[in-house]
């Protein structure tokens, strides 16, 4: 048997989706309480909680893990490698993808 979602409104607020349409973010928002409610979100959190905050399971204070989340997303989004771009960093690859298409100006 299915059981209601336990949040209505989880993810719906209009200061929510104006973040998204502010970044430029296409939200995976369905109907509310759909099994497609907000993947991406989701999956994002439960990624952080995976890799940084339960395997320490202790922090001493908030400001601890506010300090650990800065480094953590700067990791995640400068020097992490990743299969997807041939585990590359994705600094590294922004850099190629900017070298490869000057070069394809220079030839043109």
């Amino acid at each position: 048997m299915l059981r209601p979602p336990v949040e209505f409104t989880q993810y719906t607020s209009l200061a929510f989706s104006q973040k998204l349409i502010d970044h430029g973010i296409n939200g995976s928002i369905g109907r509310v309480g759909t099994a497609h409610d907000n993947a991406l979100m989701e999956s994002t959190i439960a990624l952080f909680k995976t890799e940084l905050i339960n395997p320490r399971r202790s922090w001493r204070s908030r400001q601890e893990i506010e300090t650990a989340t800065v480094a953590y997303i700067a990791w995640f989004n400068q020097r992490r490698l990743h299969s997807a771009i041939d585990y590359h960093s994705p600094m590294q690859y922004e850099a190629e993808y900017h070298q490869t298409q000057d070069l394809l100006r220079q030839a043109a």
